[in-house]
């Protein structure tokens, strides 16, 4: 709509009426040029919108005589009339709608559509002047006038203030005839339409317009709905108002959304039954709360349906208890009611399983809880077990499916009817199990049932006839192939075979069952042993050798270890050293290609053979081929100790000299210092006091002084009792030099973490950081203090230097000297002696 700069806005508002007053007209010198320019110009738009801009200022009653003028003379100007009806409708403000005025203002809006009435503002305007009067016919009428002047492009523009009128009239006929008419121009309105009616009590045709939108795949909600809350809806309205909505099929209705929401079974279900219960139809109630339990396939549906359920029978039991006296009708209505919710009550579990079953009809786990809650109704465990062993699918079961057939079975053993079980395992051997596990584990279940029954023989030929290959065979992994072509080749089958035919059978057939084992290659290390035991108990020797001897081809390190270890144990048992050569090639054989952590048992077998049956140097070779074969560490460490044992029980403690040298040179760091003490601690049993401290000295340079401190004190130990002043001097130095060296070590390492630090890191915070990361030992410490030469003994001590290497080694000739590891002091009860010159070497000056 096009506004000039000709505004009315600021034009008073004064009392104009222009009855008898409209032919005199009050001209004043000043309007004379614009008199004269609508004179020349009358029909010139722009000549009146000049003059009207001059009078605004004026009275209106001149300026509104203006505006007629012009208007007589150009009534087909728009922004004339559109100026002149604004100021008009400012003159209705404040005022009442019974003043006169409004029926001027309502005539001057009449005589404007006579030329306007295709201009949708003035309608508008004058629409919600109309409005404001609150004249129903008048105003309706007046709407749809303007709906059959304006192109329908332009409809949309006054249909929201005719919805608004229409809605706050409490004429609900009326509104609902004009939204009728309103959607068949805007179908998407459709909620408003239901909101309204939903406000006014019209629920039936609420209901069919909402379930109309339903049903149109095309309707796009205007409010953002989608079709599930717009169901929601539906139902709140039909459930919960039976009596007002009967256009519907209600049960129709919520069934196809059931089909439809399978994820709301629960909440529409409890719906479609309060409805009935609205309804006064309570049996249909409760029968459409027990057709939902029985139908919905997920723990939470069943627990809204079940809740719902008994609170429904809670309140009708609660109601008829409330009644202040029953007849006798009443009472067993009453009673029946009790035990209706009883039962319902207990069958929850049930209930409950079966919702489980539904939803997964191949769960095993579900079939056996269902099973146990049937406990004490022989009826219903058997068509339970019925119902399962034909419904559960193989090939999709959850669960152990052989397990339901074998309690099927034992169920009827425990009622004293052993062919039913036997027919029950029967058709249990037909079964299409996923695994042949599974069919191996029925067959076995099937030879027990007969060993209860004392059926030994029927045991023994139903395993004949498990293991028995069938014309098609298979290979045990072949999962193309079903289970019954591959059941021959099952080790447990085997296994159980072995043990009827060692309990019931005879020699020659069990050991015809554990040959076979062994031609199908499919015994494990246990099953060779129990057949070289079952051979040796029925004192058949060289047949338990032989069987041991295929055992060990068909297993590799480290599954054979135990094979060999019992062979080798009932060999020598066995024959002791009447076969010793033929021992020691079983050994030899075994020994062949052993893994170092099976090797120390064998070869202490081999040595213990070699001792009591052979000669001293074979069992001295065998140990020391065995701390070779060992394990690094632990076990060669102990394997060096029972050799040297062993050899000094037999060759006395001098043959053990080489031995320790080898163990010192082949073991650790670790170990070998705990061999160098041992090694010393012999050479100092045999009075070879110079040869012990040797090795320590050797040993020395493997421990850390702050490390290894019990070393260090063995050492001291060994010099107070057997050394001298110079022997304890000397190991001090040693001390020192090693300490030393490992100090050298750490300060290496020192070094390169600075090297990696920053740039930027200047000269005086690299040595802070070096003395805040290498701790300072005693030795060191000690050594910036007090560190002196040592002169001869005519020369007097010098001036303490202040600045010394502090790798130096201190041999100073006091009496007392620092130890490396802690910064000590020590005193050692030795008698004093005088030094001889030469000690001090070239250190004098």
């Amino acid at each position: 709509m096009a506004e000039n700069s000709h505004s009315v806005e600021d034009v008073p508002m004064e009392d104009y009426h222009p009855k008898g007053n409209a032919a005199i007209i009050d001209i004043e010198d000043v309007d004379l040029p614009y008199e004269e320019d609508i004179l020349r110009n009358p029909y010139l738009v722009k000549s009146w919108l000049r003059y009207i801009d001059h009078k605004k200022d004026g009275p209106i009653n001149n300026l509104i005589q203006v505006y007629e003028r012009s208007l007589k003379e150009l009534p087909g100007s728009y922004k004339l009339w559109y100026n002149y009806l604004k100021l008009r409708g400012k003159q209705l403000r404040y005022r009442s709608v019974t003043d006169s005025l409004y029926e001027e203002v309502n005539n001057a809006y009449e005589r404007s559509l006579v030329f306007m009435h295709k201009m949708p503002r003035i309608w508008i305007d004058y629409c919600k002047i109309m409005t404001s009067q609150r004249r129903v016919t008048r105003t309706r009428r007046l709407f749809d006038r303007a709906l059959r002047s304006l192109p329908i492009t332009q409809h949309h523009r006054v249909w929201p203030l005719y919805l608004s009128f229409v809605e706050s009239l409490e004429l609900p006929e009326t509104a609902v005839r004009i939204y009728r008419r309103y959607l068949k121009l805007e179908p998407q309105q459709t909620e408003r339409y239901v909101t309204y009616l939903r406000k006014v009590e019209r629920l039936d045709e609420a209901a069919v317009r909402l379930a109309g939108v339903i049903n149109d795949e095309k309707f796009v909600s205007v409010e953002g709905k989608s079709k599930f809350q717009l169901w929601m809806e539906l139902c709140a309205i039909i459930t919960g108002n039976p009596e007002k909505v009967v256009s519907l099929n209600v049960d129709a209705i919520i069934r196809q959304g059931i089909r439809r929401y399978s994820d709301q079974k629960g909440q529409l279900w409890n719906a479609l039954a309060d409805y009935y219960v609205r309804s006064g139809q309570f049996e249909r109630a409760r029968d459409i709360y027990s057709e939902g339990i029985e139908s919905v396939i997920t723990v939470v549906d069943f627990t809204q349906i079940f809740d719902r359920y008994s609170q429904f029978e809670e309140s009708t039991i609660s109601a008829m208890m409330e009644e202040d006296c029953l007849t006798p009708e009443r009472e067993l209505d009453l009673e029946l009611r009790l035990a209706r919710f009883e039962d319902l009550i207990e069958r929850r579990p049930l209930l409950l399983n079966a919702v489980l079953l539904r939803q997964n009809p191949h769960n095993v786990h579900e079939w056996m809880k269902r099973v146990d809650l049937y406990e004490g109704r022989p009826l219903d465990v058997v068509r339970t077990y019925t119902e399962a062993v034909t419904t559960v699918d193989p090939a999709q079961a959850t669960g152990n499916l052989y397990q339901l057939w074998v309690d099927f079975g034992k169920f009827y053993e425990r009622a004293g009817q052993p062919e039913e079980a036997r027919s029950v395992l029967e058709r249990a051997l037909l079964e299409p199990f996923r695994r042949v596990d599974e069919l191996a584990t029925v067959w076995c279940e099937y030879a027990e049932l007969e060993l209860r029954l004392q059926q030994y023989d029927s045991a023994l030929q139903l395993m004949q006839r498990a293991t028995t290959p069938t014309a098609q065979r298979a290979g045990y992994f072949d999962q193309k192939e079903p289970a019954q072509s591959r059941v021959f080749r099952s080790l447990k089958l085997w296994s159980m075979y072995a043990d009827l035919e060692e309990s019931f059978g005879t020699f020659k057939t069990c050991k015809a069952v554990y040959d076979k084992i062994i031609d199908l290659r499919i015994a494990t290390p246990q099953i060779i042993i129990n057949y070289c035991m079952f051979l040796e108990e029925s004192n058949h020797f060289e047949e338990s050798f032989k069987a041991y001897e295929k055992g060990v081809v068909l297993f590799k390190w480290p599954f054979v270890f135990e094979i060999w270890n019992t062979y080798l144990v009932k060999f020598i048992a066995r024959y002791g050293g009447s076969k010793l050569e033929r021992a020691r090639d079983l050994f030899e054989q075994c020994v062949d290609g052993i893994p170092a952590k099976f090797a120390k048992n064998v070869y202490l077998l081999y040595a213990k053979l070699e001792e009591e049956h052979g000669m001293a140097r074979h069992a001295m070779a065998v140990y020391e081929r065995a701390t070779a074969a060992v394990e690094k560490g632990r076990e060669q460490f102990d394997m060096f100790n029972i050799y040297i044992r062993r050899a000094a029980e037999i060759y006395g403690l001098s043959y053990t000299r080489e031995i320790y040298q080898k163990a010192i040179e082949a073991l650790g760091d670790d170990f070998a210092k705990d061999m160098c003490v041992k090694f010393a601690d012999m050479e100092r049993k045999l009075g070879e006091v110079d040869r012990a401290r040797a090795i320590y000295a050797y040993c020395s340079q493997l421990c850390d002084p702050r490390a290894a401190k019990d070393f260090w004190d063995i050492w001291k130990e060994f010099e107070i009792k057997h050394g001298n002043e110079d022997t304890v001097r000397e190991m001090l130095r040693v001390k020192r030099s090693v300490q030393a060296i490992y100090n050298t070590q750490v300060n290496f390492m020192t070094s390169a973490m600075l090297e990696s630090a920053a740039d930027t890191t200047d000269t005086q915070d690299s040595m802070k950081m070096l003395e805040s990361i290498v701790p300072e030992t005693p030795a060191s410490s000690k050594l910036s203090k007090d560190i002196m030469f040592v002169r001869s003994q005519e020369e007097t001590t010098k001036d303490v230097i202040k600045t010394v290497n502090p790798d130096e080694i201190d041999i100073s000739d006091s009496d007392e000297d620092e130890d490396g590891s802690d910064g000590e002091k020590e005193t050692f009860n030795i008698t004093e002696k005088e030094i001889p010159k030469a000690v001090f070497g070239n250190i004098k000056t």
